[in-house]
């Protein structure tokens, strides 16, 4: 006998006098009408927010990192001054300048190396840290040297120089000027050498971001170098030969383009072949590798925080998706009865989840070109130059990031509507939905986590956020899924409070939501305690490290014929404390009688310190703020070294190893005797290899001193009176500097940390509402049989604050 109401058919859907005369309308009629009913319900609030919020993220660091390296290949033969630089800390052999004119390239050459800058003592005898170039006739090669023939803009207007400084004059940057209380046409003492200011400096194409772009830029000819005496041995000096192509514009022809990367090609090979250690070679191709490190530093930092925002609003949209589902499982059993195929509803809710998922991403791909804006106004100390119009990339990654977030995770759950059975209309207990399949979730999480990396511009960096992400989220559910099953036997059933009682059976009774809600709770808070400890902790703590007893000076290039008179006159001040320690500068050519090249390592900091020149010192006393970890310090004993425990970690070394170094062309053979534990943030002097003597005259060095200046007016102004040849740098306005900066890079990440806060919340909100549908139920059948309200509130009460305190405690755990 068959129902009334309805009979089955071979395919399972009910039949029914509705369901024979129920014409269903067109999927993409049917998947319209189902978004506008859920949207005005609100069903797909979470959903979109979350989209919203990854996506907006995501492409305000994309479109800020597109304009910023289109600028810097825009930009990059300006950034060089030439097509290509040859930089090293020696002078460039006569053969290379030689290849490039036979090459038909013009050639310029640039001495550059940080110096005091001095009034005459009739004009008051102030001082100020300077950033020297010496330049020869032609440069740049590329860019355009800006510079201006009076004090104010409103005097004379700015004009291209077309011709270098002539020698016996300068140009310099008007920071200088209103430093020394200079005008045009007044004298500037650079070392031995008096010369007069002639223009003021505007824009200089290839100032580069290094610490040294931070102090006033002097420009020289190179012909007057020589009177400064500025150059010493053991002196920091970076030596710059550029090159280009015939032609004035930014672009050369093919064949230019051919003779500079022979050029190149030449010049590498000879640094291999010869070697010419702490030799290198930047093409336009890779542009000032300065300003591009700096720059990137920020970039990873904000694409550090746009992957966390992403993996938030993953997981919300995964439990606002299953939440969506489980309230929509009665319409799709309805819809089962009158008649609607499977494929039907499924096409139905994929082209409203596509719809929902474009135009949430299209907000918030609106959303993060107009936050762009922000990075770049916070960031504008960094960004001298106009950055040009971002291409539509970010846009594009942005609508696939969104598409693919919610294909990733919110269809899976929804698609399983589809198969409810259409017995659930007269039978609640069926049908409901299930734990997805592993294999569609692991395709679409792999999906998502590949455009993450993609993002992340940085291969570490993004397996270290997806993984640690990862991990925290497999810990939390471990760990809830323990303290559940812990729950029923900590509370006994005979003596504790009813409403305890009732509250630990209703965790109890549904672990997987119970897991899946405190794992959501723990992974949000997580996020937000992260922000706090970032910001109150590391960025707080980094700015405290400074005691307030630290040097405040350091002077560099005191010769040794000077250290005694210099003595005298920092003491004769009332400095009381203060290091002075000989300086060797030495490369690091072989360990064990066998040559090291950066070849040799994998580790970047590794391959960069065997390149470059160490600073190396020699004193019989070890000094007291370097403790020995490893081995013995013996005073005055012959071919012995002590080298920092960080650097023998580094490039592995260990007690008993012969190191080699070339020290101004000799080969200096030593045995580390021990290690040393250096805290480079004491503001000291400090050295990566000590020689344990008090004597080596064969080296050429100078010395290097710390000390707090004391406040006496005038004391540095004639301490550099009286050794013109020192380069007298205040720590305390440099460090004040590269705080500002800091500074700003600091206030963009905290600004697109909102967007992670508001992920976060979206996280806690969509694991609360997640349960809400069967707490009601609950509750509705505890009311029934009974339970008062004040009850009722109480377990509520105990539930939420116990599986909050649990979250909150494994965030904090993990954050910590």
């Amino acid at each position: 006998m068959t129902s009334p109401i309805a009979s089955a058919d071979p395919s399972g859907t009910l039949s029914s006098p509705a369901a024979r005369s129920f014409h269903p309308p067109s999927l993409i009629a049917l998947a319209w009408r189902q978004t506008r009913r859920d949207l005005r319900a609100g069903e797909l609030r979470l959903l979109a927010v979350a989209v919203v919020l990854a996506v907006a993220a995501l492409t305000a660091v994309g479109f800020f990192a597109d304009r910023l390296n289109n600028g810097l290949q825009r930009d990059a033969r300006q950034l060089l001054g030439g097509d290509a630089v040859v930089a090293s800390d020696k002078p460039a052999t006569p053969e290379i300048a030689a290849k490039a004119r036979a090459l038909g390239l013009a050639v310029a050459q640039m001495v550059e190396f940080p110096s005091m800058g001095r009034a005459p003592d009739v004009l008051g005898g102030a001082t100020r840290l300077v950033s020297v170039k010496a330049v020869t006739p032609g440069y740049p090669l590329r860019g355009r040297l800006q510079v201006r023939d009076a004090m104010t803009p409103a005097a004379a207007p700015v004009r291209v120089a077309t011709t270098a400084p002539e020698p016996g004059t300068v140009w310099v940057d008007a920071a200088l000027l209103d430093a020394l209380a200079l005008r045009l046409g007044d004298s500037l003492l650079l070392g031995d050498a008096s010369l007069r200011i002639a223009r003021i400096i505007v824009v200089e194409p290839d100032r580069g971001a290094g610490f040294m772009a931070f102090a006033p830029r002097v420009l020289m000819a190179e012909a007057d170098l020589a009177a400064t005496a500025l150059i010493q041995p053991a002196s920091r000096v970076t030596y710059r030969l550029a090159v280009a192509a015939p032609g004035s514009g930014a672009l050369t022809g093919s064949s230019g383009d051919a003779a500079v990367r022979e050029f190149v090609r030449e010049v590498e090979e000879q640094i291999k072949a010869v070697p010419l250690r702490g030799t290198r070679v930047d093409s336009f191709s890779s542009g000032r590798p300065e300003m591009k490190q700096t720059l990137d530093r920020a970039e990873k930092f904000l694409n550090l925080v746009a992957l966390l925002s992403a993996l938030l609003s993953a997981v919300a949209v995964g439990i606002a998706a299953r939440d969506f589902a489980e309230r929509h499982l009665d319409d799709c059993a309805m819809l089962r009865v009158l008649g609607l195929a499977q494929g039907r509803i499924a096409g139905a809710y994929a082209l409203e989840f596509g719809l929902v998922g474009l135009v949430a991403s299209a907000v918030g791909a609106a959303i993060g070109f107009a936050v762009h804006f922000v990075f770049v106004l916070l960031l504008a100390g960094l960004l001298d130059a106009q950055l040009p119009a971002a291409s539509a990339w970010p846009a594009l990654f942005g609508l696939g990031v969104g598409l693919t977030l919610l294909a990733a995770f919110g269809l899976p759950p929804v698609l399983q509507l589809a198969r409810v059975p259409p017995l659930r209309v007269i039978r609640r207990d069926v049908g409901g939905l299930k734990t997805g399949s592993l294999l569609v979730l692991a395709a679409g999480t792999a999906g998502f986590v590949g455009l993450l990396m993609a993002v992340s511009a940085d291969t570490k960096l993004g397996l270290i956020a997806v993984g640690g992400f990862a991990a925290a989220v497999a810990m939390f559910a471990l760990l809830g899924w323990l303290a559940v099953g812990l729950l029923r036997r900590a509370v006994p059933e005979a003596h504790a409070p009813r409403w305890l009682v009732l509250a630990t059976r209703q965790v109890a009774a549904r672990p997987a939501f119970a897991v899946l809600q405190i794992s959501a709770l723990a992974v949000g808070l997580l996020a937000l305690v992260l922000l706090v400890l970032l910001r109150t902790d590391l960025i707080a703590s980094w700015r405290r490290a400074t005691p307030a007893d630290a040097p405040n000076r350091f002077v560099i290039n005191v010769q040794p014929e000077q250290v005694e008179p210099f003595r005298r006159q920092i003491e004769a001040a009332g400095v009381k404390r203060y290091d002075l320690y000989p300086m060797i500068r030495g490369r690091l050519l072989a360990i064990n009688e066998r040559d090291v090249t950066a070849a040799d390592y994998t580790e970047d900091r590794a391959a960069r310190l065997v390149e470059r020149e160490f600073n190396l010192s020699h004193t019989a006393t070890l000094p007291p703020h370097n403790p020995v970890s490893v081995g013995r310090w013996v005073p005055d004993e012959a071919g012995a070294i002590s080298i920092e425990e960080g650097l023998a970690q580094t490039l592995a070394l260990k007690l008993g190893d012969r190191l080699t170094f070339d020290i101004a062309g000799q080969r200096v053979t030593t045995r580390i005797t021990s290690l040393r534990k250096v805290d480079w943030g004491s503001f000291r002097v400090n050295f990566f290899a000590i020689f344990p003597v008090a004597q080596m005259p064969e080296l050429p060095l100078s010395y290097i001193s710390a000390y707090r200046a004391p406040a006496v007016p005038g004391f540095d102004n004639a301490l550099t009176r009286a050794f013109p040849n020192i380069t007298n740098v205040d720590v305390s306005a440099s460090i004040g500097q590269v705080q500002r900066v800091l500074d700003q890079v600091i206030r963009a990440i905290e600004f697109l940390f909102g967007f992670t806060l508001a992920a976060g919340l979206v996280v806690l909100f969509a694991a609360v509402a997640a349960t809400r549908e069967a707490r009601a139920r609950e509750f509705a059948v505890m009311r029934a049989m009974g339970a008062g309200a004040r009850l009722l509130r109480q377990v509520q009460r105990a539930e939420l604050l116990g599986v909050g305190a649990l979250a909150g405690a494994l965030a904090s755990a993990a954050a910590l």
